[in-house]
């Protein structure tokens, strides 16, 4: 069970570590910004790195920017809390039965959705790349709690595109949770899973997926939050 984990582990680096930059380094990770304001009046005008209020205030991250996101939604505080959730609750209902119980069968009930997580995020970012789309979860500009938890359910099935950072609906975002079960469905799982375990599993990953857009919202919104020009890759 722990080796078949290390395909997917070995596919995600090399999958985002040969990808190009596409676009240039930007002041800031992950944020957008108008170019003709200096940064100290957009400190003093709005929340940083917050969810842009429109169009014109976007600017697209680079792809150390990208890349660095990635490794927080790969291997960050998210997906180890939520694997260790995952795992307790697949223990707690014996699914699959096949991997029994104690501590054995934590463990590959916790790589699995370790994995299956692992191999949805390097979907999702691979697959920005390729369709252009920015996924990375900016936090609201707007107040109030029914307003940004909104806000946190919508980013989960849409992106931003283009210079402009229009928002659109996201096949990416949609795709990436689909292709970690599916994977999982049809290599790690017993062999009585097929595909359409996969999608079924599918739909509960999206779920959770809005439920650490909330997290991201609410408690911590990722390392373009907090770190400021800092980029991974040098240009």
């Amino acid at each position: 069970m722990m080796m078949r984990l290390v395909v997917p582990s070995l596919l995600a680096i090399a999958v985002l570590s040969g990808v190009s930059p596409l676009a240039k380094a930007q002041s800031s990770a992950g944020t957008g910004g108008s170019s003709s304001t200096s940064p100290s009046t957009q400190t003093a005008s709005k929340p940083a790195h917050a969810q842009p209020g429109g169009t014109a205030d976007y600017t697209k991250p680079d792809f150390g920017q990208r890349f660095h996101n990635y490794l927080f939604d790969s291997f960050g505080p998210y997906p180890l809390i939520g694997a260790a959730a995952a795992a307790g609750i697949n223990q707690a209902n014996n699914s699959p039965p096949e991997w029994e119980q104690g501590m054995e069968g934590y463990g590959d009930r916790y790589a699995s959705a370790f994995g299956i997580n692992l191999v949805a995020t390097t979907a999702r970012y691979g697959l920005a790349e390729i369709l252009r789309e920015d996924t990375i979860y900016y936090r609201c500009e707007c107040s109030g709690f029914f307003p940004r938890l909104s806000h946190a359910v919508i980013s989960t099935v849409t992106a931003r595109r283009g210079n402009d950072g229009h928002r659109f609906i996201s096949f990416a975002n949609i795709a990436a949770p689909y292709a970690g079960t599916e994977t999982a469905a049809l290599g790690w799982y017993p062999s009585r899973y097929n595909a359409m375990d996969g999608f079924r599993m599918g739909n509960y990953v999206l779920l959770t997926y809005a439920g650490v857009n909330v997290a991201k919202e609410f408690i911590y919104g990722g390392p373009h939050t907090l770190i400021k020009n800092v980029p991974l890759i040098h240009h």
